[in-house]
């Protein structure tokens, strides 16, 4: 049979083995959690506490009135000690409250809420007071992805169970251990957007979890039309576009959005969170990630509640190898490396990865030699020897108009190069700089 797939993409060893059949673990409420206050693409919130406040678990502690941006609650019941910045897995300090538990477990979570007898603002509005994002990894705001303009109507709606990145295994687990939860969660998304098709797409690698899933389609699916899709096992097949391509055929245009065709995509670990809110008024105070890489002796997936500092976790819940020479958020291709276990568990924290020495290799970078071997890698149809180029020569606007801003930094085409050139990063670095020229000349009247 032919697996659904994409043009283009890379084959890299999958290592997901020592987590693939490891169930989910729950860690212990932590003595204390630091909670950055915007953990979203968009607005900065503002504190809506002050060092002193007791504080209980589910309760909201930053807001910001703009859109978009999600709400932070605290994932533990204590005492706010300090509101100062602290690292963050982007590189950038940010604002966090300190909290330290009480001993107590007392919560403040929201009364449940009928998604399919209430309207379509108040379903809206229970995500924004959820805080509910991406879990993949975006942290982009789900109440601003459920709620497309009225004239780009949507009629399919697919749950992203593909988790093409290595190592990773915390969504396979989640279709495994909760698939009732995220068939539901799957169902009021798609109610929301008034999308009368559902898929739940994953890769060849984790068919084993199509019965567990489709044997709730019964008494979870709300009457939406709901099927399985199974895609090749292939790197980015997770990507947004690239999922949407596999599962329907469709292509997302350039500098467009999936609701521009019709479709919306959402994390599998996103639909548990959002049935969570709805059915149990819980806020988005914990997630699950991975733990593995080479320097990990413990390689497990775990649950924890945000905020949550990796340096608390060891060695207690991970005990690590003396060969420890980086530490990932996220997975071994998308993911960044941080510069300290002082770094709390965020939102969008989809796994942390202890790598060796032997995994940590630096390379010299080299002249391009043109042979195209990262144009047949990308999955976003792009010319990156020529993205490159344009860079190299200070050239943003040819950038721009060959494509920079459809790049969404994969890694694939730095993967591939014979040349070791860090493509992935010298994109990432550019649209940067493109943001802040167009933000210029935006100011200037240009």
């Amino acid at each position: 049979m032919s697996l659904k797939t994409f043009r283009g993409g890379i084959h890299p060893p999958e290592h997901k083995e020592p987590t693939r059949d490891v169930p989910i673990e729950r860690v212990p409420t932590p003595t204390s959690v630091v909670i950055h206050l915007t953990q979203a693409i968009g607005a900065q919130n503002q504190p809506l506490i002050k060092v002193g406040d007791r504080v209980l678990k589910g309760q909201k502690i930053g807001d910001v009135q703009a859109c978009p941006a999600a709400a932070v609650h605290a994932s533990i019941t204590g005492i706010v000690k300090k509101i100062e910045p602290a690292p963050q897995s982007n590189l950038k300090d940010g604002m966090a409250v300190f909290i330290e538990a009480d001993g107590t477990d007392e919560t403040a979570y929201m009364s449940p809420l009928d998604a399919f007898a209430c309207s379509r603002e108040e379903a809206v509005k229970r995500l924004r007071d959820a805080g509910i994002v991406g879990m993949g990894g975006a942290s982009f705001p789900t109440d601003v992805k459920l709620a497309p303009p009225a004239d780009k109507p949507v009629d399919t709606i697919i749950a992203n169970g593909a988790e093409c990145e290595p190592y990773l295994t915390i969504d396979y687990r989640t279709m495994i251990e909760s698939p009732a939860d995220v068939v539901e969660g799957l169902a009021i998304a798609a109610h929301i957007v008034g999308a009368k098709k559902a898929y739940i797409a994953i890769e060849s690698n984790k068919a084993d979890a199509l019965p567990v899933i489709e044997r709730q389609f019964a008494g979870h699916s709300h009457g939406i039309l709901m099927g399985t899709i199974i895609a090749a096992t292939k790197y980015p097949e997770g990507g947004e576009k690239m999922l949407i391509k596999a599962v329907t055929g469709r292509e997302v245009p350039s500098h467009g959005l999936p609701a521009d065709i019709g479709v919306i995509v959402q994390n599998v670990g996103t639909l548990k969170a959002i049935k969570e809110a709805f059915i149990d008024g819980k806020p988005l105070i914990e997630r699950g990630f991975t733990v593995s890489g080479g320097a990990c002796k413990t390689p497990k997936n775990l649950y924890a509640p945000i905020g949550t500092v990796v340096a608390d976790l060891i060695p207690g819940v991970i005990q690590l190898s003396d060969d420890v020479r980086k530490v990932i958020f996220g997975g071994p291709m998308m993911g960044v490396a941080v510069a300290s276990l002082q770094t709390p568990v965020a939102k969008g924290t989809s796994g942390i990865l202890f790598f060796t020495a032997a995994e940590s290799k630096q390379y010299e970078e080299r002249q391009c030699i043109r042979c195209g071997r990262c144009a047949d890698a990308c999955a976003a149809w792009l010319m990156p020897m020529l993205l490159n180029a344009a860079l190299l020569s200070d050239d943003l606007n040819r950038a721009d108009a060959i494509g920079l801003v459809d790049c969404f930094e994969c890694g694939a085409c730095s993967y591939v190069c014979p040349a070791r050139i860090p493509l992935a990063q010298r994109f990432k670095l550019g649209k940067d700089l493109l943001r802040n020229q167009r933000a210029k000349e935006a100011r200037h009247g240009k």
